[in-house]
């Protein structure tokens, strides 16, 4: 994927109304969503006190997320590209890990969010970059 392109997905993510969320249980958690400008380009972020406690990015049938109480890592594809399946329907997404990193995707990733570093919320995603 070319520069422009990855600045292109970056720039596309706009934060959905957190109404449309299903509230969290816990009081203190805050779910973020961004979607980007393609089908199936999505950002989900889960607070805790302010700090990420979980995230998952998905785009073009894989997905990436990160976990706080494993500190972990894991990459997978998800099934929004298998429009062949008689239970398929377009607001669930279901993800397989794929059992060993996809550093290739992990990097893509890091890349499309690097497009929007300095936005204290992007910043605080890229920081777990550096731990890995």
């Amino acid at each position: 994927m070319n520069h422009k392109e990855i600045a292109a997905l970056g720039a596309s993510l706009r934060q959905i109304d957190r109404k449309l969320l299903t509230p969290t249980t816990q009081h203190d958690n805050t779910r973020i969503w961004y979607q980007g400008g393609e089908p199936y380009f999505d950002l989900f972020v889960e607070l805790r006190q302010g700090k990420i406690d979980w995230f998952q990015f998905t785009l073009r049938g894989k997905s990436l997320s990160w976990y706080s109480q494993f500190c972990s890592w894991q990459t997978g594809t998800t099934n929004e590209l298998h429009t062949d399946d008689l239970t398929f329907h377009p607001a669930s997404k279901l993800i397989e890990s794929n059992g060993q990193l996809d550093g290739e995707f992990m990097e893509l990733v890091r890349l499309i969010l690097q497009t929007r570093a300095g936005e204290p919320f992007f910043d605080q995603i890229l920081s777990l970059f550096d731990q890995h």
